[in-house]
C-alpha cells in the first residue's frame, strides 16, 4: 500500500497532460501580428488586423473587440472564448503561429510576436 501511495504522488507531481495529448502551456505575452505573406514584387507581407491578438497574463488574449482565453497543448493553440473563439493555430515555435483552417490544415496567415518595445 505504501509504494502504491508513493507511485500516485509522483504521479500527481509531473506535468500537467492535456487528454488530447501535449503539455498545456501558455504563449509569450506581447502582440502576436498576423499577416499574410508577400511576394517577391511587393510588400513584405500583407496586415490581417482581424486576426491580431495581445496576450496578457496566463491564457488570456485581448483584441480590439474584446478579450478571451486560449488553450494552448502541444503546439496547438485554440481560442476557447472571446472574439477569436474557435480559431486554431499551428505552435512552429514560442514567437510564431500558422492558422490552421477548418479542414485542419495549415493556412498561409501567420501571426508572429512583435518586438518587446512594440508591444503595448
Amino acid at each position: 500500500m505504501r509504494h502504491l501511495t508513493a507511485l500516485l504522488l509522483l504521479a500527481a507531481t509531473g506535468p500537467a497532460v492535456a487528454s488530447t495529448g501535449g503539455l498545456l502551456d501558455t504563449l509569450p505575452r506581447g502582440s502576436f501580428n498576423c499577416e499574410l505573406p508577400g511576394d517577391a514584387n511587393g510588400a513584405v507581407g500583407q496586415p490581417a488586423p482581424q486576426a491580431s491578438f495581445y496576450v496578457m497574463n496566463g491564457s488570456s488574449y485581448s483584441t480590439d473587440a474584446g478579450e478571451g482565453s486560449y488553450l494552448l497543448t502541444g503546439d496547438t493553440v485554440v481560442m476557447t472564448s472571446g472574439p477569436l473563439q474557435g480559431a486554431k493555430y499551428h505552435r512552429m515555435t514560442d514567437r510564431f503561429l500558422r492558422v490552421v483552417d477548418a479542414d485542419g490544415n495549415q493556412s498561409r496567415l501567420r501571426c508572429v510576436l512583435g518586438t518587446p518595445n512594440n508591444n503595448r
